[in-house]
């Protein structure tokens, strides 16, 4: 599966030590952790279930009928504990079973996981076992599994969070883009690998949205609300302040005025939009200047859900209406550039991630984050263990990156009250000549065409 080499990795690593292991594997649907764990078992002797939601007692009829058929044997009893005692890999092998949504069993039946327990300590089943408890439920995997397992979670090898995937990894689908292409796209869809299959990389990015996002038929056009309405009831609420949130409504007094919530009513349901993976809470990065940085912002985490809140949302009377081109152009071409902007920049965060993995920076990263003032912001802030700074400056929307830029930033670190060692600046476009030629004089600043690298 492209993009996920090193979650492949890290369950080699687990399969290949001696003993039993148990994983919870967990993560959004469309991150397809599904699809990546069939992926892994092939080549392997392995036992998949899929827990469904169902009572008790007709979960365990349902696993052991399916261990029954897979094994073409005779089972005798409905107990986790005689079922994992039938399973095997019918060699030396080690076997891997994989049990999907299995929060659909452990909340109603607590004697699986002394089960699966069991099994992993060599009670059960004899030979090596691998076991992959898979769930898309992030809530309830982050929040009510370590109360449920207690202190026998120690009994578990790894958790492993299927994420979003990172930039390089998403462009891997569109190997016939421009760096421009492959970043309209990730602003629009993120990292879920179930949507990027869906682009049609022979088309324009206008094309893609028009057929896919706008016309009713499309394959994206009502997936944000109903990503929703899958884990969270009362979706008057929870819409209303997404779209007050992509308007630019970030703290929590102007969602309070915009939408005529209680401030209490706003903080339960961002913290469950937080839980959910869809809204995140922005720290600016820690520097001497902290009364000049804002504080409380919240923004959408989710990138589709966060297009369709800012661009479509608000105008769905004309979205029905409307030709799909006509809405495009109305609402979301002019915008779309200044849009991108963020998404530019976590790109650039991951290309110094990428140069310090390979030891190619002038210092190495202990932390990295963003800035955001209350006069103006800095992009990049990447930091050592002794806090040397590096500082990043992102130009997307411009022709050129210019030194009258570069003195806006200067302006930024002065109210952040933060030093710098090093200068990256990363450019979508050019550079100016007079910034090329007073940078290369100074060997504290690097440029980068952004266009070059990726």
């Amino acid at each position: 599966m492209a993009g996920r080499k090193s979650e492949l990795q890290y369950l080699e690593q687990l399969y290949r030590q001696s003993g039993n292991q148990i994983l919870v594997l967990y993560g959004r649907k469309e991150n397809q952790g599904r699809e990546f764990v069939q992926e892994f078992c092939q080549g392997k002797k392995s036992f998949y279930y899929c827990a469904p939601e169902v009572s008790a007692k007709a979960q365990k009829t349902r696993m052991g009928r399916e261990i029954a058929a897979y094994y073409q044997i005779t089972l005798s009893e409905e107990d986790y504990d005689y079922y994992f005692k039938r399973i095997k890999s019918g060699d030396s092998s080690k076997l891997v079973l994989v049990i999907e949504e299995f929060q659909n069993i452990l909340k109603r039946d607590v004697q699986f996981w002394e089960s699966i327990v069991r099994l992993r300590d060599k009670k059960l089943y004899p030979g090596p076992v691998m076991i992959i408890l898979c769930s898309t439920d992030i809530p309830w995997t982050e929040q009510e599994l370590p109360k449920v397992l207690g202190t026998t979670g120690k009994k578990l090898s790894g958790i492993l969070k299927v994420h979003d995937l990172q930039f390089v990894d998403a462009a891997q689908y569109f190997a016939g883009y421009t760096l421009r292409q492959n970043v309209e796209v990730y602003g629009i869809l993120g990292g879920k690998p179930e949507y990027l299959a869906k682009w049609d990389v022979s088309r324009d990015v206008k094309y893609n949205v028009c057929t896919h996002i706008l016309s009713q038929d499309g394959c994206f056009h009502d997936i944000a609300e109903k990503t929703i309405r899958s884990q969270l009831r009362e979706l008057s609420v929870y819409h209303t302040i997404l779209e007050a949130v992509a308007s630019g409504k970030r703290k929590l007094n102007e969602l309070y005025k915009e939408t005529g919530f209680s401030r209490a009513k706003i903080s339960v349901y961002l913290k469950n939009l937080m839980a959910f993976d869809v809204v995140e809470k922005v720290s600016s990065f820690e520097t001497g200047g902290w009364e000049n940085a804002q504080k409380g912002l919240y923004q959408i985490k989710d990138t589709y859900i966060n297009f369709w809140f800012k661009f479509v949302y608000p105008h769905l009377s004309d979205l029905y209406r409307m030709e799909p081109e006509e809405f495009y152009g109305r609402y979301i071409g002019g915008e779309l550039e200044s849009y991108l902007t963020p998404y530019f920049v976590k790109v650039c965060m991951e290309y110094l991630r990428f140069l310090d993995g390979a030891h190619k920076l002038p210092l190495q990263i202990h932390k990295m984050g963003t800035w955001v003032g209350k006069r103006g912001n800095i992009d990049i802030i990447a930091q050592n263990s002794v806090r040397e700074n590096l500082i990043g400056l992102c130009n997307w929307t411009e022709p050129e990156m210019t030194f009258e830029m570069c003195q806006q930033l200067f302006a930024s670190m002065e109210q952040a009250k933060v030093t710098a060692s090093f200068y990256y600046l990363f450019t979508a476009k050019s550079f100016d000549e007079k910034l090329v030629k007073m940078v290369s004089k100074d060997a504290r600043i690097f440029l980068v065409d952004m266009n070059r690298v990726i």
